[in-house]
């Protein structure tokens, strides 16, 4: 839905959703609800694929060829055609979408109208009653295959009770949605159509700061509209930018991008979708961030194939410690705490019946080590947490009290709560 949101800034993204971090800052963001397309200058030294087998090849040319050398492309086609852009735009503008969706919100009586004898008495047949609205908004996608599947924020149809697609020539469908991951943003919807353009799949991973991009979307109504720049970062974490309820490593670019870019593909000047646009921070300028393809790619196969994605989960809040934290820490908890680590991700939370209390781990636990791999980062915990699997015991090394204690933790599900 389009619509201006507070994403909470919180050290877990291993904790529920709904659960906040406590004396972290917090930034004011906006998801971009629309549809974006992003040329950047070439990305990839793979040649162009499709959606469906670009992860299949990567794996057999990973098996061959292990440690290959990322060689950054240049930034404007071979051809040193100034004109590469309008040639992307020509060739994959068929495959963008615009997505309208809509939901019904219902306003909720309070409980003492419900629950009083007082109140019930008192105003009759006028109390007050449940009252509902329909909220709209528009975002962007893109096509994945020829047979109408589309990918997407998950922020643009979150809840809707209709979705209607409309292709570049003008052709409107019903969509369905298969699947959306709120944890990755990611969406995926179906329209009945067949014979459909499709995008060329990049490789998020070889990407190079300062590649030339371009959108291509819906901002704020404005259908087909083209913007440029470049790749200004690359593995800007959730928690960099305010946005630590995602799991997503996301790529910053000043490519203009406002509400109605989100879930637009983000291409190189080869025409290769390399990422997906999402958001944007409110009051900033030239601070876009997309989903890399290689994670969108990912998560859409998951949700095309069982509706849903299960992100492994601990059931910690979490902090990095550098000296002037635990200097804080120390000041505020005098001796209740015997916190010697100079550095680590220290412990600030565990939630009630989560796998990481079943575990024992405890507040004011240092981790030092997941799965034999140093960190000394909230982010790097989130990452081995993210690629462990669910119900397989996780040996955690922690530093508890002066002495190091290993504990074995078996992540869950992620439980995840919905807004309105």
């Amino acid at each position: 839905m389009e619509k201006q949101r507070h994403m909470k800034t919180t050290n877990h993204d291993l904790a529920p959703k709904k659960i906040d971090a406590r004396g972290l800052p917090h930034r004011l963001w906006m998801l971009s609800c629309g549809v974006a397309v992003v040329f950047l200058g070439s990305c990839s030294l793979l040649p162009a694929k499709t959606f469906e087998t670009r992860q299949s090849e990567t794996q057999a040319q990973k098996t061959i060829e292990p440690n290959p050398v990322i060689v950054p492309p240049a930034i404007i086609s071979s051809s040193e055609d100034a004109n590469f852009v309008v040639k992307v735009v020509q060739q994959v503008g068929p495959a963008v979408v615009r997505i309208d969706s809509s939901r019904t919100i219902t306003s909720r009586v309070p409980d003492e109208f419900n629950n009083d004898p007082f109140f019930r008495r008192f105003f009759g047949e006028g109390a007050p009653q449940p009252r509902q609205r329909v909220e709209r908004g528009s975002g962007s996608g893109f096509l994945i295959n020829s047979s109408g599947q589309i990918v997407t924020n998950s922020h643009v149809v979150d809840g809707a009770d209709t979705v209607t697609v409309t292709l570049k020539d003008g052709r409107t469908f019903d969509g369905k949605v298969l699947g959306e991951d709120p944890v990755t943003d990611v969406a995926t919807i179906k329209i009945d159509a067949n014979n459909l353009p499709t995008l060329a799949v990049g490789n998020s991973d070889a990407l190079q700061p300062g590649e030339a991009v371009i959108a291509i979307g819906n901002p704020l109504g404005l259908n087909n509209t083209v913007t440029s720049g470049i790749i200004s970062a690359t593995g800007r974490s959730s928690s960099d930018i305010g946005a630590s309820d995602k799991r997503v490593d996301y790529i910053q670019t000043d490519a203009a991008i406002n509400p109605g870019n989100s879930g637009g593909p983000l291409l190189n000047a080869r025409g290769q979708v390399i990422a997906m646009n999402t958001a944007i921070i409110r009051g900033a300028q030239g601070l876009g961030f997309a989903i890399p393809i290689n994670t969108v790619q990912r998560i859409a196969q998951e949700l095309i194939a069982n509706g849903k994605v299960d992100h492994p989960y601990l059931g910690v809040q979490m902090v990095t410690l550098t000296p002037d934290i635990k200097e804080r820490i120390k000041n505020k908890a005098g001796d209740r705490l015997n916190l010697t680590a100079d550095e680590g991700v220290l412990l600030v939370d565990i939630v009630p019946r989560s796998p990481a209390s079943t575990a024992g781990l405890r507040v004011g636990d240092v981790i030092k080590s997941i799965n034999n791999q140093p960190v000394t980062k909230i982010e790097e915990v989130q990452k081995l947490v993210e690629n462990s699997k669910i119900g397989t015991n996780l040996p955690i090394e922690v530093e508890r009290d002066g002495q190091t204690v290993q504990v074995g933790v078996q992540p869950a599900p992620l439980p995840v709560t919905r807004e309105g």
